[in-house]
């Protein structure tokens, strides 16, 4: 990881040449928005958090729109142990009871929106946290979630939220006074009942609604892997199904690639799944002209 050392050893010349080389980048970006979801290590690893809030000040200003949609499983996960509850998934999704549905709350609206709120703003951006009810901004439904293998059998997740609609008001005005939007992934339903919502289909959804130019998801991976662990650099929608069938995209997986393979056929420019173990990941894919994580293509 590159150190504050290493960085003042940098000559001038190549610091500029640095510089001059991302120019082309921040051009082509200028006033566009990119919705960024935010997981992972790089929620959980405290250099990695400070790297990522730094990141995302530094694209707001050089003319670029970041809003956030961040998840919460590991936290989430944590409490419900402390309250002698165990935690189970079909499919990816997580049974929402409830009371699970009180801790996800606590937990994605309270505790880990504002601790990214704050390193936001405390590396010199000005963050404001949103959940799906503030300017009525996502409507839900309770998801309805077919067996993979049958489809005649439905599994019931509890509150967990399909999405009827975004209404991206908040955010688009938040964005033209120069905050920025951090949005935990809770919806609303017709009669005012929250719903838990995967963060990465909240991400895609988001970024499509708002027609962003990227939507870059941040992973605990280098990216799509086959079964040989060799990253897949790009992936169409038949070599998706090729990996949902054979198992190589299982279980979490299947809701994040399937949200972004629906932001690329929308109208979103790029997706992009990279590592956010990575330090500086997303300056990394933004400004930089090499290749990386996993780009989905429509």
């Amino acid at each position: 990881m590159t150190t504050p050392a290493d960085i003042s050893s940098i000559a001038p010349r190549d610091k500029a040449e640095i510089l001059a080389q991302a120019l082309p980048y921040i051009r082509k970006f200028h006033g566009k928005t990119m919705v960024i979801k935010y997981g992972g290590n790089a929620m959980t690893d405290p250099a990695l958090q400070q790297d990522f809030a730094e990141d995302v000040v530094l694209l707001k200003l050089v003319g670029i729109n970041p809003v956030v949609v961040h998840g919460g499983g590991p936290q989430i996960e944590t409490l419900l142990k402390r309250l002698g509850k165990q935690g189970q998934f079909i499919q990816g999704m997580r049974v929402t009871d409830p009371e699970t549905m009180e801790v996800v709350e606590w937990v994605l609206a309270g505790e880990v929106q504002q601790d990214i709120v704050g390193l936001i703003n405390q590396a010199g951006g000005k963050a404001v946290g949103l959940t799906g009810r503030d300017g009525a901004m996502i409507r839900a439904r309770k998801l309805r979630m077919t067996d993979q293998k049958d489809p005649n059998l439905e599994h019931d997740v509890g509150q967990v939220g399909d999405i009827v609609s975004i209404d991206p008001a908040v955010v688009k005005a938040l964005q033209d006074d120069q905050f920025i939007p951090v949005v935990s992934p809770i919806g609303f339903g017709e009669h005012n009942e929250s719903y838990n919502i995967n963060a990465d289909v909240v991400a895609a959804r988001l970024a499509t609604v708002l027609q962003a130019e990227k939507l870059l998801m941040l992973t605990n991976i280098r990216g799509v892997l086959d079964k040989d662990m060799q990253l897949l650099t790009e992936l169409t929608p038949q070599r998706i199904d090729e990996l949902v069938q054979d198992g190589t995209i299982s279980g979490g997986m299947i809701p994040k690639i399937a949200g972004a393979l629906d932001a690329a056929k929308s109208g979103v420019n790029a997706v992009h799944i990279i590592d956010g173990r990575v330090p500086h990941a997303l300056l990394l894919e933004v400004l930089g002209n090499e290749p990386f994580g996993t780009m989905i293509k429509s």
